[in-house]
C-alpha cells in the first residue's frame, strides 16, 4: 500500500460518503475493528488492517460499478419491511436476510447486551403477550424466547406438546393460529413436520417466528449461532471472510445446520466440510444453493480428515426422532468431536459449537464433555448470545428497535457478574 492504512480508509469513506458505522458494516467488520485500523501508526492501539480487507476495499473504490453499489444501500426503509415474509413481518426462513440485514440486526442485539448481561432494564413491549407454541419438546429455545420477550417489558403465554394443546381434539393449524391470534401480541411456533410453522403464519398478520420446523429450518438458532462465530471472531482478531467452517454430525435432519450453511453463505470466500455418517449427508438443495455463491464444499465421512485447518467445528447430535427408514443408533466412537481430535487437527483459535442439548449418555457419542473447560469450547456462551438476539427479533418485528436505547435504566436488584461457576466476567465482552 502506497498510502499509510488510516489515508487509505478515510479516503474509501469520503469517496463512498459513509459515516464510519455505515462503512464498517458495508465491508462487514465490528466498528472497534475499524477505529483501530483508522488510527496512526504509532498509537498503541493501532491494528494492521487484514490483507483480505484491503483486497476488498481496493477492488470496490477501483470498480466504478462496485463504488456505486456499496455507496448506497441495496435497501431501504424499517429492517422489519425489508425481511418480511409475503409482506408479513414474520421470521419463517434465513432465506429472508441479506448479509447487510443481518449484520443491522446484530447491531441492534448488540444494544441488547446490556439487558441480557442484567445490567439494564427495559420496557419497550410493556403490555404486549408473546404465545410460546411448542409442539415438540424444547426447553432452551422455548424459555430463550420466553425470557427475550420479559427482558422487553412483555409477558408469555406458553403451550407445550399436542397433548395440552386443542389440536388433540382435531383442530386445524389455521384455526389455531387464527384464534392464538386474537388473544397474543406475537407468537414463536415449534412443530414437528417441515412447513408447518409457514401455515401457522399465513392464518395471521401478527408477528410469527419460526422455532424450528421439524427436520426444516431453525432461523434464530442459525441467528445466534452466526452472531456467535462473528463475536468469538473479533475477540480472536479473526473475519468471517475466507474461514473454513466445519460442520460435523447429523447433516441430514439437523435443521439448525440446515439454516446456518444457508446463512453464513451470505459471506465471501468460505470453506465448509460436510462430516457426517453416511445416510447423513446435507441434502443436496442446500449444498446446491450455497455453492451457487462461489464457496468451496466438502464431503466427508472421516472426522480427522474433515477437521484439519478448521476455524469453527460446529456439532450437531444424530436426530434419531426424526429419521425414516435409517437404523444408526448413535455416532461409532472414532466420531466423537473431543479434546484429543480437537488438539490433534485444529489450532488454539478453533471455535467448537453445538446447538445443543448434546446427548451424554453412553453410546451416543456426541460433543464430548472432556472439552467443558477448554475455552474454545463456545456451547455455553452461544446459548447466552440466544437472548440478545431473540431480544432484536422481537424488537424489529414489533418495531421498537429505534425505542430501546432511550429506555433503558439501571437494574434495581445485585445482578451476576458470572453467570457460571467456570465463565469470566461476561465472558470479557466487556
Amino acid at each position: 500500500m502506497s498510502v499509510s492504512q488510516q489515508v487509505f480508509l478515510r479516503d474509501a469513506m469520503r469517496r463512498l460518503n459513509l459515516t464510519r458505522d455505515v462503512f464498517a458494516g458495508r465491508i462487514g467488520v465490528k466498528r472497534r475493528a475499524l477505529d483501530t485500523w483508522l488510527l496512526p501508526e504509532g498509537s498503541q492501539e493501532f491494528r494492521a488492517m487484514p490483507e483480505v480487507v484491503n483486497r476488498f476495499v481496493t477492488e470496490i473504490v477501483e470498480n466504478e460499478g462496485l463504488l456505486q453499489k456499496y455507496a448506497q444501500s441495496a435497501q431501504t426503509g424499517p429492517l422489519r419491511n425489508r425481511i418480511a415474509a409475503e409482506g408479513k413481518h414474520q421470521l419463517l426462513s434465513v432465506d429472508q436476510f441479506s448479509r447487510e440485514s443481518v449484520e443491522e440486526l446484530f447491531r441492534i442485539a448488540d444494544q441488547m447486551q446490556p439487558i441480557a448481561r442484567r445490567q439494564k432494564v427495559s420496557r419497550v413491549l410493556e403490555g404486549a403477550v408473546l404465545g410460546n407454541l411448542f409442539f415438540e419438546a424444547s426447553t432452551r429455545t422455548r424459555v430463550s424466547f420466553g425470557a427475550a420477550f420479559c427482558r422487553l417489558g412483555g409477558s408469555v403465554c406458553d403451550t407445550t406438546g399436542f397433548t395440552f394443546s386443542s389440536m388433540a381434539k382435531g383442530e386445524s393449524i389455521y384455526d389455531t393460529s387464527r384464534v392464538m391470534s386474537g388473544y397474543v401480541d406475537a407468537m414463536v411456533i415449534r412443530h414437528p413436520e417441515k412447513g408447518s410453522v409457514a401455515e401457522f403464519a399465513r392464518a395471521t398478520n401478527i408477528p410469527v417466528v419460526n422455532g424450528g420446523d421439524g427436520p426444516g429450518e431453525h432461523p434464530s438458532q442459525a441467528l445466534l449461532d452466526l452472531y456467535t462465530i462473528l463475536t468469538e471472531f473479533s475477540r480472536l482478531g479473526k473475519l468471517l471472510d475466507g474461514a473454513h467452517i466445519a460442520l460435523v454430525g447429523d447433516l441430514k435432519y439437523g435443521r439448525t445446520v440446515h439454516s446456518l450453511l444457508k446463512l453464513l453463505s451470505l459471506y465471501r470466500g468460505l470453506k465448509f466440510t460436510l462430516v457426517s455418517p453416511r445416510g447423513l449427508e446435507m441434502p443436496d438443495y442446500i449444498q446446491d444453493q450455497v455453492s451457487t455463491r462461489g464457496h468451496v464444499i466438502e464431503q466427508s465421512h472421516s472426522l480427522e480428515q474433515g477437521l484439519q485447518g478448521a476455524d469453527v467445528i460446529y456439532a450437531t447430535r444424530v436426530q434419531k426422532e426424526r429419521f425414516a427408514a435409517e437404523e444408526l443408533e448413535g455416532y461409532t466412537p472414532d466420531f466423537q468431536v473431543n479434546k484429543a481430535i480437537v488438539d490433534q487437527c485444529c489450532g488454539p483459535d478453533v471455535i467448537v459449537m453445538h446447538p445443543l442439548p448434546r446427548d451424554s449418555r453412553e453410546g451416543a457419542n456426541d460433543l464430548s464433555v472432556d472439552l467443558n473447560h477448554d475455552p474454545r469450547l463456545a456451547i455455553f456462551r452461544q446459548t447466552d448470545n440466544g437472548i440478545p438476539v431473540r431480544m432484536a427479533i422481537f424488537a424489529v418485528l414489533l418495531g421498537v428497535e429505534s425505542l430501546v436505547q432511550h429506555s433503558l435504566r439501571d437494574v434495581t436488584w445485585s445482578p451476576p457478574t458470572h453467570i457460571g461457576p467456570d465463565d469470566s466476567i461476561f465472558h470479557g465482552m466487556d
